[in-house]
């Protein structure tokens, strides 16, 4: 029956597919996967049940295109904070943007990169990989932009790129938990300023 509709066929007049997926984004952000039911999805996108396997597959595949959505939207901090010149600057950005997006006012506190599968039991266990890898990719990321810094000598030949990338992303996911459980923008701005008080410098 699922693969019967395709596409805009499958959408009832009026289906705004677009708006649905930044509703379903904020409901997995908020509740995470497993809290997530179905009847939250379709009551917050607006659709049935029905219009919601036809535009966007069952609830594992909407997680992934809401995830997608989060990665070009709330986090495109992390995009923005790569293309900044020098490695600092980089790790600066990517911790103010941690703390902007997990304490950003009409939005659900937290990551859902980070919130999204944390007490997630078997039938979230797809998700929970998902988000690892999500994780893990953006580390992959920060540690490619440092070894360029080394090559630039931006950083100190001494400077692990991978540690320091892991480094971040767990500062980063720290602040996202800190924030779910009440802490304040002001607070987790000095945290992040502190984690970088130590950054490696050349000269």
């Amino acid at each position: 029956m699922e693969t019967r509709q395709k596409g805009p066929l499958g959408r009832p007049r009026g289906f705004d597919a677009d708006d649905a997926l930044e509703r379903a984004m904020r409901v997995f952000w908020a509740q995470g996967y497993e809290g997530a039911s179905l009847t939250d999805l379709t009551q917050a996108m607006g659709i049935t049940r029905t219009s919601m396997y036809a535009a966007f597959g069952n609830k594992e595949e909407l997680f992934r295109k809401a995830l997608e959505r989060y990665t070009e939207g709330p986090a495109s901090y992390v995009a923005r904070a790569l293309a900044k010149p020098t490695a600092l600057d980089v790790a600066t950005a990517f911790l103010n943007g941690a703390v902007e997006v997990s304490t950003r006012p009409g939005c659900p506190a937290g990551c859902l990169g980070v919130q999204g599968a944390l007490a997630a039991g078997e039938t979230g266990s797809t998700a929970r990989d998902v988000l690892a890898d999500w994780r893990n990719g953006g580390v992959g990321l920060l540690r490619d932009r440092f070894r360029q810094a080394v090559d630039e000598g931006d950083l100190p030949p001494g400077a692990d790129p991978e540690r320091l990338a892991r480094y971040l992303m767990t500062f980063a996911n720290g602040i996202a938990v800190q924030a779910a459980g009440g802490a304040t923008r002001e607070e987790l701005q000095h945290v992040a300023d502190m984690a970088l008080r130590g950054w490696p410098r050349t000269g």
